[in-house]
């Protein structure tokens, strides 16, 4: 999969993983080698092969990057309609699943473009305590650049793309 030609399914894909999961599972390897896997509720992607999260709550991900910036970014298309319209059809529409290679970048302050994307994809749950708690008070991202993209293969029913 072509990361720069597929791009745009490639960010649709990715926001729908999100409202069928709310979260993405971010690979990463510590400074022993050990790979480890942390999800992540605020991933957004740009128009140019680059992307940010929000960085509150994740501890070791920040560690490892100190030691090996590279990750691997698996978003899920977990929507009950999409798979049992699959396995009616045997054949998917769209990939169920992608993973995304790339490079962990430098912390930063969030800029306020940055925070209203993540107020505008939280807006449902605004009058939640859960909310506020999760995030709110969101200050700073770290940002990712992405090199290569990878459909997950699930034989003649993923063959199409």
């Amino acid at each position: 999969m072509d990361i720069k030609t597929h791009w745009h399914l490639i960010r649709k894909h990715f926001n729908q993983s999100f409202r069928s999961n709310f979260h993405v599972s971010i690979a990463s390897v510590d400074s022993d080698s050990n790979p480890t896997v942390t999800p992540i509720g605020s991933l957004f992607l740009n128009d140019n092969q680059t992307g940010f999260y929000f960085e509150k709550f994740p501890s070791k991900l920040p560690t490892h990057a100190e030691a090996n910036k590279n990750i691997c970014i698996l978003g899920v298309n977990s929507n009950t309609f999409f798979w049992i319209k699959a396995l009616f059809r045997e054949k998917f529409s769209t990939p169920p699943a992608i993973k995304l290679y790339g490079q962990l970048g430098g912390r930063r302050k969030a800029t306020d473009r940055e925070t209203n994307r993540l107020n505008r994809r939280m807006k449902a749950t605004k009058g939640l305590k859960g909310n506020t708690y999760l995030w709110g008070k969101m200050e700073y991202v770290r940002e990712i650049t992405f090199t290569k993209a990878q459909k997950i293969n699930l034989g003649k029913m993923t063959n199409e793309f």
